[in-house]
């Protein structure tokens, strides 16, 4: 393999090959640039990510296709004035429902008539306080959220024409006046905007990042740039493979997938180029001729980055078998990314590296030993030499070797102790929790559930077929502590066999505890058909709302991570055994691995909740942070352990260890920051989810990159001795006279 990767780089070094290379990428960008459409302009804005068979899913339709008055979908509008409500806000709010009716905006289905009724009874829909109030308005449901936010600027103008432009805008601890838009439609297009404005904002303080940490590191602003081209001609060529496959129906993109997509594009492509370009740096303090040392460099790194590659592609593929929608999207434009831009690390990067040469690095040129004293001869001064060693690495690399039980032991401890606050975090499903406390759908959510009775802001909805039996609920749930109320049922559907009833919660519907009522709901309704003597209870009964939808997204996820989290274990087991031919190395990269990233849960849960005041967190993170934190924590494994494989063929193992933490450190200690600080920039967007899973991933790599790889793994490596190879060639080296001298000793 070593002789194939050393024929490729003499391949791409050749002084034609490297600009043929650079060419063809030039050339597929353009073409597929110009026949296929940009990823961007393919995004979808179905928010439906359950899957179609899901109970509140299949209530839901059939709540809409029996009991649907064809209002369409509603946006909220949510009026408040803190000292209560005045007979002239009401008056204003009749005059704006007048305009609807005389001057409908665009996609506009159906509005209460608010305008021909008594101040009066318009009052009476008002909060016990009368300090709040809520009107609808229903909009087409086929609308997309493009024409649905276009719809809402139209009303903005409505309403600042009439009460002035600060009733939207200003803070709601301000006196006066104040409307928010929620609902379905305020909170679609809130979510769907704030992708739309993050996306550059998040691109642009990306790349800012990496170029500003490469130049503090490396310190050559022209090795700063470098990664960038590469990836940022990667990326070129991603977005429109990605725009055709989403095209052509094949796969489905969302805005939180291409932005996390970018962060993951930038931080991993920058570590592989850092693999490459930190090896070729070292050779080219001992070869003189660049293209002898970029085919050394490439022989001596692409296996690893393949390799590293390749863990992650089908890592991030394994999200392909999730049922939740959120999960399942990542899986192609994530893996095809990462694959993209592992050809890109081996092909693309040295033909440019083959082109600038040494004057890469400038100012601190890597020479050897004779370039820099035959410079010196003909300046006849001294020159400034570059360092050459890696101290602090080594340093470390001799503490492990010497000391590591010492080492295992406290890594255990500390990584140990944070994992203990695993159990003690807290999870939210809701759309709603993952905005800022200030998005104008979230105000008004907040408006609603301080105003109003906790249930009235999403009923739960129960749907049977009664098979024309009498059957009755009322009295058994209105028993139960957490309902408020049971409406009577609604018999008018196209089935006459239909009953639906709508539950008031006397509890918050989007609390763990309401979401734990679902099954207890539902058994009450199977108990009444059973009774009444309808047949095939248990698929008669569908409970809908966004109480059942919180207890579908949770049993699913759920059910998601139990499948995928060994599904992914396996496959990087089955990677891990087939590069390093070791089952023990494998056992305790994984074994390690695993234990930083529930760390990284426990610490990340500090963070969040001690710091930054997360009373809960989104659900969807664990399999996120599982995911990338498994797939990406190998790869740094794979660096170190590959290197240390490769030493020991010619040095005692302690030595090997000791010479590897040293050589690699430097190099995956920059890449661990770069990639730590581009899932750090999650963190500047106003979605929650977002915030959760950069601050969580960000840590993990920390951990990862300054005391699993450094310090755990050599230790391991160290206590388990020859016995770490096995059963691979490396198990016993009996000509090699560093293993002999190892059994004497």
């Amino acid at each position: 393999m070593k002789e194939l990767w050393k024929k490729w780089g003499g391949i791409i070094a050749n002084t034609k090959t490297r600009w043929l290379t650079i060419f063809i990428w030039i050339l597929l960008i353009g073409i597929f640039s110009f026949i296929w459409p940009q990823v961007n302009d393919q995004e979808t804005s179905d928010n439906q990510l359950l899957p179609e068979d899901a109970m509140s899913v299949e209530a839901n339709k059939i709540s809409n296709q029996e009991f649907s008055d064809d209002t369409g979908i509603p946006l909220l509008l949510v009026w408040h004035r803190d000292e209560g409500l005045e007979y002239s806000d009401y008056e204003m709010i009749q005059g704006l429902y007048k305009d609807l009716e005389d001057a409908p905006v665009d996609e506009q289905t159906f509005i209460p008539p608010f305008q021909d009724a008594p101040v009066e009874a318009l009052a009476g829909g008002a909060s016990e306080d009368g300090a709040a109030l809520i009107t609808p308005v229903f909009f087409d449901e086929d609308a997309s959220t493009n024409e649905l936010q276009a719809v809402l600027d139209q009303l903005q103008i409505k309403i600042t024409d009439q009460f002035g432009k600060e009733v939207l805008k200003k803070n709601l601890d301000d006196a006066g006046l104040h409307v928010r838009f929620s609902g379905p439609v305020g909170i679609q297009t809130d979510a769907v905007s704030l992708f739309s404005n993050a996306d550059i904002t998040l691109l642009i303080a990306t790349v800012l990042l990496v170029f500003i940490l490469l130049i503090l590191l490396y310190r050559s602003p022209i090795l700063a740039i470098v990664p960038l081209i590469a990836v940022g001609i990667a990326y070129s060529l991603i977005s429109p493979l990605l725009g055709f496959l989403a095209d052509k129906g094949w796969i489905v993109v969302d805005a939180q997938a291409i932005s996390i997509m970018t962060v993951l594009l930038f931080g991993a492509g920058t570590d592989y180029c850092l693999f490459l370009i930190s090896r070729y740096r070292d050779e080219l303090r001992h070869e003189e001729n660049k293209y002898a040392a970029l085919k050394h460099a490439i022989s001596g790194t692409g296996g690893a980055i393949m390799m590293s590659s390749m863990t992650t592609v089908l890592g991030l593929l394994s999200l392909g078998l999730a049922y939740y929608a959120s999960y399942e999207r990542f899986a192609i434009p994530f893996s095809l990314s990462i694959f993209i831009m592992g050809i890109a690390a081996l092909t693309l990067l040295p033909a440019i590296l083959a082109l600038l040469g040494r004057i890469a690095f400038i100012p601190f040129i890597p020479r050897p030993e004779e370039m820099i004293q035959e410079i010196e001869k003909k300046k006849d001064k001294k020159m400034r030499r570059p360092k050459q060693s890696h101290r602090i690495g080594k340093r470390i690399g001799a503490v492990v070797t010497e000391k590591p039980w010492m080492i295992i032991i406290a890594c255990t401890i500390v990584l140990g102790g944070l994992a203990a606050f695993v159990p003690k975090m807290q999870f939210t499903y809701g759309l709603l929790d993952s905005f800022s406390k200030d998005m104008p759908s979230r105000e008004g959510f907040t408006l609603i559930a301080d105003h109003y009775p906790p249930g009235e802001i999403a009923p739960v909805t129960i749907i049977a077929n009664t098979n024309d039996e009498d059957v009755s609920l009322e009295d058994e749930l209105g028993k139960q502590p957490f309902v408020e109320e049971v409406a009577d049922p609604n018999e008018g559907s196209e089935n006459g066999d239909l009953r639906e009833w709508e539950v008031t919660l006397s509890i918050n519907p989007y609390s763990s505890e309401a979401v734990e009522s679902i099954p207890e709901i539902q058994s009450i309704a199977i108990d009444a058909l059973n009774d009444a003597g309808v047949s095939n209870a248990e698929s008669s009964v569908w409970i809908g709302g966004e109480t059942a939808t919180l207890y579908d997204t949770e049993e699913i996820t759920s059910r998601d991570q139990a499948l995928i989290i060994p599904v992914l274990l396996v496959i990087i087991g089955i990677l891990l055994i087939v590069y390093l031919q070791s089952i023990v190395a494998m056992v305790y990269l994984l074994a390690t691995v695993l234990l930083s990233y529930l760390s990284a849960l426990g610490l990340g849960w500090i963070v969040l909740h001690h710091f930054f005041d997360v009373a809960e967190i989104q659900g969807l993170i664990p399999l996120y942070a599982f995911v990338f934190l498994v797939a990406l924590g190998e790869d740094y494994n794979i660096f170190l352990v590959s290197s240390i494989w490769r030493k020991r063929k010619e040095m005692p193992l302690k030595q090997a260890i000791s010479e590897s933490v040293g050589e690699t450190g430097s190099v995956i200690s920059s890449a661990g920051l770069i990639l730590a600080g581009t899932f750090s920039v999650l963190a500047v967007l106003p979605l929650q989810v977002l915030v959760h899973f950069g601050t969580i991933t960000a840590i993990g790599i920390m951990l990862d990159t300054f005391i699993v790889r450094p310090l755990l793994v050599p230790a391991i490596t160290t206590v388990l001795g020859r016995f770490a190879f096995w059963p691979g060639k490396m198990w016993k080296i009996d000509n090699n006279e560093s293993y002999k001298k190892e059994l004497n000793e």
